[in-house]
């Protein structure tokens, strides 16, 4: 889109001379390293970490060049290289977006190696031709340098510009980082002509966050014919005018930022790092009305049904004509029906592990190579769905490690997944993917589970968010007998099932390992299990639990008869440790489904010993219901114990503010399972 500021005639050319926003100091000079830098003091307290960002400084202003508006973002940067896990933080990758023949630019890309070599700094400088570009979507390259002549004490430092056309593609900024940051600054300074959400995310506090007015000057020269400006002046040809607009200029730091932490059970870290976004909201030029550029609902939903990489596609699988149009009659019931294409369509396309809402080339091409992407696969889907009379529709959403999307704010690119949608009579919706089938139809694959997905409708105003909570749980169920001897060792005999996801994750992995690794990768925690061969149930049969039985012995640690023994039985088959080992979580622990674990034990004492000694039963409760932890011992016939570990989590997701009661939880369960059992002689 062109933002001209003058009619077609007009040649005009921008100055842009902010009066106030570059008046400030800037944190950073690049070339000029601060020489404590380089003394080891100042890092003492950052043992624990492999690097540090000393100072990250970007600005990104407007300029007015070939009869448009561009952004040009710059940024400097250094970081101080404490270990050799560092060294990846002087590879630095820069997006680039780009679409028809219009670019991003990245120029003045300068870097410098700082050393301290005998007392003196010794610079190694960036050869600007060392970068190289791939492809990381369909609209964003990525270029690539490395810092040369890195070691443990080196100082990097980077600077480089980008310039953009693309004034929806306003430059986001990150403050947090996997490393320490001790002062990260960025600065933008918007003509009155934009207007921009701000988007801030994180958990740490603002150093800086400043709002000031100023002022840009525009010099507009004319050539050829008289003409009007959009400032509503009239020019002389080959005259020039200088008109002032106002600013608003921004200014958000922070200061000490700590290395963002990876945590079990989270999403994609893009949901929790601290950063700020921009989405163009609108524009309004002089004497002209104001225009709604940011994206709708309804925009979105006729940008797809009328694009050919989706919409297009949404009636294009005759080929599968003879295989879907006998099931209508063959399957009344819908969701039986909606099964059965569902069978049709993976027998046909295998997903390839690439996420998109769109395809790439065509559904006829990836039925022909009998692979495709998740938009591949599941188009298709729709596709055969409706070829078979039911009523399926497109259900867009982000997959958990692509990030979660914000309802309030309409963005295609917030998307990377597509499945189909199937109301049934009863009000409820059956949700459809193709792409495992490792997974009975209507439930999602765990990927998939990320809050909410939008339907798209052909009439906008049936479009509407819907839960994507997950249909199924991750269930673990152990019914153990064990046998032992007078020397402690033990017999057993185990049947497992895996149901649910975590059924799906089992039989993946038994696919993936073939049986014989599997069962090596099952026992090895066990110490000294000695198990001749496993038994598969119900491998096939996606919508039962994974079945598994085999039988194991232990052999005591020595020789002698014991008149005491010892034994945790509930030890060796529940949870090996607290997955939550760091005092706070500042985010979510996200399951993504249900957790219930189930062990039940029957231990058979030897000939001639009786239990002296067991645990007591114990109850843990999550608050409001949020979960639950039951453990029994009870003494049975003569000679027989048996024990039972029920662990039932019933939410997918807990708040950062239910962290503290989660993680005790599993302590006090885990202490619950490691209390042994004293069985003495008789007398």
């Amino acid at each position: 889109m062109k933002h001209s500021l003058r009619y077609p005639a007009a040649l005009a050319a921008l100055v842009l001379a902010s009066l106030t926003a570059q008046a400030q100091t800037e944190p950073i000079k690049y070339g000029k390293p601060d020489p404590k830098d380089f003394t080891a003091a100042p890092f003492v307290g950052d043992s624990a970490a492999a690097a540090v960002v000393l100072c990250d400084y970007g600005t990104t202003n407007f300029q007015y060049n070939n009869n448009d508006f561009q952004l040009i973002s710059e940024r400097t940067t250094r970081i101080k290289i404490l270990k050799k896990a560092g060294y990846d933080a002087a590879t630095i990758e820069v997006p680039l977006y780009h679409r028809g023949e219009n670019q991003e630019k990245m120029s003045s890309l300068r870097g410098t190696t700082y050393n301290l070599v005998n007392g003196q700094v010794v610079k190694t400088k960036l050869d600007g031709t060392n970068t190289f570009t791939e492809d990381q979507t369909a609209n964003v390259r990525v270029r690539k340098f490395t810092l040369p002549d890195v070691r443990e004490g080196s100082v990097i430092e980077y600077n480089y510009t980008v310039i953009s056309d693309f004034l929806f593609n306003f430059q986001d900024w990150t403050f947090q980082r996997d490393i320490p940051v001790r002062w990260s600054e960025f600065r933008a300074s918007i003509p009155e002509y934009f207007r921009y959400k701000m988007l801030q995310q994180g958990y740490h506090p603002m150093a800086v966050q400043s709002q000031s007015e100023g002022a840009i000057q525009f010099t507009v020269r004319t050539s050829g014919s008289t003409v009007g400006s959009g400032f509503g002046t009239t020019h002389q040809a080959g005259s020039s005018d200088a008109i002032s607009a106002r600013t608003t200029n921004y200014d958000w730091a922070m200061k000490d930022v700590p290395a963002f932490r990876s945590e079990p059970y989270m999403t994609t870290s893009e949901d929790f790092l601290d950063r700020i976004t921009f989405q163009l909201a609108g524009e309004q030029f002089p004497n002209q009305p104001y225009q709604n550029v940011s994206g709708t609902w309804a925009k979105i939903d006729m940008e797809l049904l009328n694009s050919d990489d989706f919409g297009g596609q949404l009636d294009r699988c005759g080929f599968l004509k003879d295989q879907i149009m006998p099931l209508v009659a063959q399957y009344p019931d819908l969701s039986a029906r909606a099964a059965a294409v569902r069978e049709v369509v993976m027998a046909a396309v295998r997903y390839d592990g690439t996420n998109h809402y769109a395809t790439t080339a065509s559904l006829r091409k990836a039925f022909d190579a009998h692979h495709g992407t998740s938009a591949d696969v599941n188009l298709l889907l729709i596709s055969a769905l409706r070829m078979a009379g039911i009523p399926a529709n497109p259900l867009l959403l982000s997959t958990r490690s692509h990030g979660r999307v914000d309802q309030s704010q309409p963005m295609l690119s917030r998307f990377n997944y597509v499945l189909a949608l199937v109301p049934l009579a009863d009000g409820k919706d059956l949700l459809v993917d193709a792409t495992e089938p490792l997974l009975p139809c209507g439930v999602l694959p765990k990927r998939c589970l990320n809050q909410a997905g939008r339907l798209i409708m052909k009439n906008s105003e049936l479009g509407r968010w819907v839960n994507l909570n997950p249909e199924q749980r991750y269930v673990h169920y152990q019914q153990v007998a064990l046998t032992m001897d007078a020397k402690g060792g033990l017999t057993g005999k185990v049947h497992e099932e895996h149901g649910g996801y975590a059924g799906a994750e089992a039989r993946e992995e038994l696919s993936s390992l073939g049986e014989k690794k599997y069962l090596a990768q099952m026992t090895r925690p066990h110490s000294g299990w000695t198990v001749p061969k496993l038994t598969v149930g119900e491998r096939e049969n996606v919508a039962k639990p994974l079945a598994l039985d085999y039988e194991f012995t232990q052999a005591a640690d020595d020789n002698a008869t014991a008149d005491m023994l010892y034994l945790s039985p509930l030890r060796e088959f529940g949870t090996e440790q607290n997955p939550f080992r760091h005092d706070d979580r500042l985010f979510p622990v996200d399951f993504g489904a249900p957790q219930d674990e189930t062990t039940m034990v029957t231990l058979t004492l030897p000939a001639g010993y009786e239990l002296a000694e067991m645990p007591k039963p114990a109850i843990v409760d999550l608050p409001e219901g949020g979960g639950r932890f039951i453990c029994t011992v009870t003494a049975g016939a003569p000679g027989v114990v048996q024990l039972m570990s029920r662990m039932s989590l019933r939410k997918p997701v807990y708040a950062a503010e239910e962290y503290a009661q989660l993680r005790e939880f599993y302590r006090l369960m885990l202490e619950k399972q490691n209390e042994r059992l004293i069985i003495k002689k008789k007398a």
